[in-house]
């Protein structure tokens, strides 16, 4: 019996193989060797039947157009094959709308101009720009030999330039923090900054930058390689936060500001926001980090991965190379949807979508069908072409990568050491290029040789439990019903820095991206090092129902508390 339906699907899938070749999914792939980047076209055709069988099989409608027609009225076939089929099966087939959409998305995309391109032109408008032609050496030593910083400012710097703020983005924020003569459309933070607002632009200087990495002006995978005048894409650098955070002090330099009033940021910012402290303590008064960490823990990375293995196997990632294709806008798609889930809180949702349907009169659909799946899938299809797929990549690898542990700054350090020797020994021995270490074919995915097993919890309880203890006062017990461990050692030291700073950091109770105990971490972290300028604010579920992007929306709260540490 197995060996008989072995044959027929083998007869199947060679009966669908002059549809796959002429129809418009059929694509040529492109496959590069690490070392030097040299792309080798292989038609479809040539590859292996058994390793094309499971992702080249043609939609329906692409069969029907590559079956013979019969006269008269040809366009009718389809529906005539589709009613015959209904009518030999006990139900009707299913529509799937949500797929005819992207497939819809995807022919309009491949119509556009061969000249531009279908991938869009990121920006939000007027933006200014630094431009350093002195290379960025990368905490992973890759090298940028130049690289752009997209900037907007609001206020006035003073004379002697200490009124300045730097104000740090999240991960797909650009510089557009808020409106400009030259740019009046409304920021991401536009309640926030502006006269006798929380950053008054009557008292302070505010900076804003895209990131390096970014796509909104700054350098990243969609910018030109200037050694050969194409895009980075893939082969641009792996990246950290300490990294943005050096590009944006270069900014700082050029402007001739040697010391920040404050470093501001959350999310993404909020880690920035500390970094800058760590890695510049002498050029930062105040740090103000909300709903960030000091470092990315494994349930962020988790659904930050899962955002990242979706984008990279929709087939027109094609490994980061698409830019002169169809981008992966169904990947990135799935992305954010994912991400949504992450930004806001189960709470909210119950009171704003319940278990609502979109139309309870129809039939439930396997495509978006309850109010909360259509939200999902409006926020996903409204960033799909809003963001480089490629910053995505990168942006939300270097957060996974952030640790301000004693430990990870020492071995940091140990590797810039070992690049910059590697260079300055290039350079005496007459090499005039500039290179870092190059991407090691050998690193991979590496799989343990043992599975992975699951640990009894009473013994991961009681390691934890004989490993640590808890630190605040029983009349004091934080609202989170997640166990806070006393901060380890480790980012006790690495933080030690800022000791001697005013620092603000605020969490949200109903954030499940940067849980609040993150940010109590990072607070009795600060005072473990004898801090005594740490000020720790949380808001419970009864104040914010909105999650990880309360820090957009509350303009009270957040708004109101980080005036108030400003002065």
């Amino acid at each position: 019996m197995a060996s008989s339906r072995g044959a027929a699907t083998a007869a199947r899938l060679a009966s669908w193989r002059p549809a796959i070749a002429h129809s418009r999914y059929a694509r040529t792939f492109k496959l590069s060797k690490p070392s030097d980047n040299v792309q080798t076209a292989i038609p479809l055709s040539a590859l292996p039947s058994t390793n094309r069988s499971i992702h080249a099989q043609a939609p329906r409608g692409a069969q029907a157009a590559a079956s013979p027609q019969p006269e008269g009225n040809s366009c009718s076939r389809p529906q005539q094959q589709r009613q015959q089929q209904e009518q030999d099966s006990s139900n009707p087939a299913l529509s799937f709308p949500c797929l005819d959409a992207l497939e819809a998305k995807s022919a309009s995309l491949s119509a556009r101009s061969i000249n531009s391109g279908p991938e869009p032109s990121y920006t939000t408008g007027h933006h200014e720009k630094f431009v350093s032609t002195d290379p960025l050496l990368l905490d992973w030593g890759g090298i940028l030999p130049e690289f752009t910083v997209a900037y907007e400012t609001w206020g006035t710097l003073n004379n002697d330039k200490s009124n300045a703020i730097l104000l740090h983005t999240g991960l797909s924020a650009s510089s557009h923090a808020h409106s400009t003569p030259a740019n009046p459309k409304p920021g991401w933070w536009e309640r926030f900054i502006g006269p006798g607002a929380p950053l008054d632009t009557n008292k302070y200087f505010i900076i804003c930058t895209n990131v390096i990495g970014g796509c909104f002006g700054s350098t990243g995978p969609s910018s030109i390689d200037p050694s050969d005048g194409k895009r980075y894409a893939t082969r641009f650098p792996i990246l950290t936060m300490e990294d943005m955070v050096r590009a944006q002090f270069r900014l700082l330099d050029s402007l001739n500001i040697t010391t920040l009033a404050a470093s501001v940021g959350s999310s993404m910012g909020g880690m920035q926001s500390l970094a800058a402290g760590v890695l510049f303590p002498e050029r930062v008064r105040k740090v103000i980090s909300i709903s960030g960490c000091a470092r990315s823990h494994p349930y962020s990375i988790a659904m930050r991965h899962t955002q990242r293995q979706v984008l990279m196997m929709d087939p027109n990632w094609a490994r980061g190379f698409y830019y002169d294709a169809i981008p992966p806008h169904s990947g990135m798609k799935l992305a954010r949807e994912i991400a949504t889930v992450t930004y806001r809180s189960g709470p909210e949702w119950e009171k704003r979508f319940g278990r609502k349907r979109a139309d309870p009169s129809k039939q439930p659909a396997l495509c978006p069908d309850f109010l909360i799946e259509t939200y999902l899938d409006h926020a996903g299809e409204k960033f799909s072409l809003d963001y480089d797929p490629n910053s995505l990549l990168y942006v939300s690898k270097a957060m996974d990568l952030f640790d301000l542990g004693a430990e990870h700054q020492r071995a940091t350090a140990g590797r810039r050491a070992e690049t910059e020797k590697r260079i300055a020994a290039a350079a005496a021995a007459g090499d005039g290029t500039v290179r870092g270490i190059r991407n090691d074919p050998a690193c991979s995915l590496t799989l343990p040789a043992k599975p992975y097993e699951e640990q009894p919890s009473s013994s991961s309880a009681q390691q934890m439990n004989s490993t640590t203890t808890t630190t605040t006062p029983p009349e004091e017990k934080p609202s989170s019903t997640t166990p806070q461990p006393q901060p380890p050692a480790d980012l006790i030291r690495g933080l030690s820095p800022l000791k001697e700073h005013p620092i603000l950091v605020m969490g949200v109770a109903s954030d499940i991206l940067f849980p609040a105990w993150q940010q109590r971490e990072v607070a009795e972290a600060l005072r473990a090092v004898g801090s005594s300028r740490v000020e720790h604010v949380e808001l419970g579920e009864d104040v914010s129902l909105f999650g990880h992007d309360t820090f957009l929306l509350d303009l009270e709260n957040i708004g109101g508390k980080v005036g108030k540490f400003l002065g």
